[in-house]
């Protein structure tokens, strides 16, 4: 009975779906054709409930009564094969990428020292350390080591880096009573600032631990502009990787160490041929010839693709440099000083190279900006461009977990 009542509706229905489309009355075919699905639904659903085997309808409805039991095994072992496969895709769109670089030689000694780095867990917070100056388990010691050089004792005023990393280094010289100089990271909101425990600015009541953090010297620190005097003593850098032969540097990719020292040698802040760059590294950090890891892996591959025309040989991973990249004096790990021989050691520059700075990188930075509108109001003609770049990508500056941290973190 429930069937014929429905089939009746149905072809009502039908007629005023053909009535409605005669009459062009959307309203009309709309209600007709909701009639017609509701009533027809049960009907279709009893039809195959009744073809549909008996076993397996009793079998598909305990299925939907009961959740499917969770085999965490399975599940984590299908997670980790797809994180891998993500890493691997990134790896080679970031390979791609990098190619691009004006030095790929350097992409390829960071890519080879961060994997390790992470790959033995000598990376530490933050995580993952690729595309930063990274963090690695030692940085305290080998703070420890830079403090106990003499010219680290000599020095009055010392700039440092405001990576993570290097957080030890700028404590120490404030323990030391000395005045730190540190810059805004990437320049992005200002110059540097000066701090200075024990004055009426920064009481000695203030704990120096609260002064190393980016945002610490923000707080505390004092602003200084682009015309300031004052003298630097001693430069301290972070790094990727470092050559112990010719002080040749690698860091993070972005070149701020460069900026920041050609502004401080073009202003007159310090003498580009006197003061001594200080980095301190992993001990893996440092080219050892390719004998241990991750150098090893990363010289045979070098031999298996081939020299390029970029400086490298069978001999280093390390290319030639270009003219604004800022060499190191003096390598200090948590378990070695090394010092580079005065033989092999590259030159430093001196100055802004405007030719070399792209057009990219100077619309980062405002405080070029105004340098170099300044220079040029000086010298009455236009300073000239830097050919366009592709600029690498920055860390995650996600505060959660393993993705955390940044630049004076």
């Amino acid at each position: 009975l429930k069937s014929i009542i429905s089939i009746t509706v149905v072809s009502a229905a039908l007629r005023l779906i053909y009535s409605g489309i005669m009459m062009h009355h959307q309203l009309t075919v709309s209600l007709a054709a909701a009639a017609a699905v509701i009533f027809l639904l049960p009907i279709t659903s009893s039809a195959f409930t009744a073809f549909l085997p008996r076993s397996r309808l009793s079998s598909r409805l305990a299925d939907a009564s009961s959740p499917p039991s969770f085999d965490e095994k399975a599940f984590e072992t299908d997670r980790l094969a797809k994180d891998a496969q993500a890493m691997n895709e990134m790896s080679e769109v970031a390979t791609q990428e990098f190619a691009k670089l004006r030095t790929p030689w350097k992409w390829r000694i960071r890519k080879c020292v961060w994997d390790y780095l992470e790959e033995k867990n000598i990376a530490q917070f933050p995580r993952p350390v690729h595309h930063r100056i990274p963090n690695f388990m030692g940085a305290d010691e080998a703070a420890e080591n830079l403090a106990s050089l003499p010219e680290f004792q000599a020095a009055d005023m010392v700039k440092v880096n405001p990576d993570t990393p290097q957080r030890r280094v700028r404590h120490l010289v404030l323990e030391n009573d000395k005045t730190l100089l540190t810059p805004q990271p990437r320049l992005r909101t200002g110059f540097f600032q000066t701090l200075k425990h024990g004055t009426d600015a920064i009481p000695s009541h203030t704990p120096i631990e609260s002064l190393t953090s980016s945002k610490g010297a923000a707080k505390y620190g004092t602003p200084i502009t682009l015309y300031e005097k004052y003298t630097v003593d001693l430069v301290v850098v972070g790094s990727t990787a470092v050559c112990p032969k010719t002080g040749a540097r690698v860091g993070k990719g972005e070149g701020f160490a460069e900026l920041e020292w050609g502004i401080l040698s073009q202003q007159g802040n310090l003498d580009a041929s006197k003061v001594l760059v200080v980095t301190t590294v992993h001990d893996s950090q440092v080219f050892d010839g390719g004998v241990e890891e991750p150098w090893k892996s990363l010289m045979e591959q070098q031999e298996k693709d081939g020299v390029d025309d970029d400086g490298t040989n069978s001999q280093t991973p390390f290319g030639s440099l270009t003219q604004h990249d800022v060499p190191v004096d003096i390598i200090v790990t948590p378990t070695q000083i090394i010092r580079v021989p005065d033989e092999t050691k590259l030159p430093k520059p001196s100055g802004v190279y405007w030719d070399l700075l792209s057009p990219q990188k100077l619309a980062q930075i405002r405080v070029l900006q105004e340098l170099k509108k300044r220079t040029e109001e000086n010298l009455g003609e236009s300073l000239p461009s830097g050919p366009d770049e592709v600029l690498p990508p920055t860390a995650s500056r996600n505060r959660k977990g393993r993705g955390g941290g940044g630049r004076g973190g």
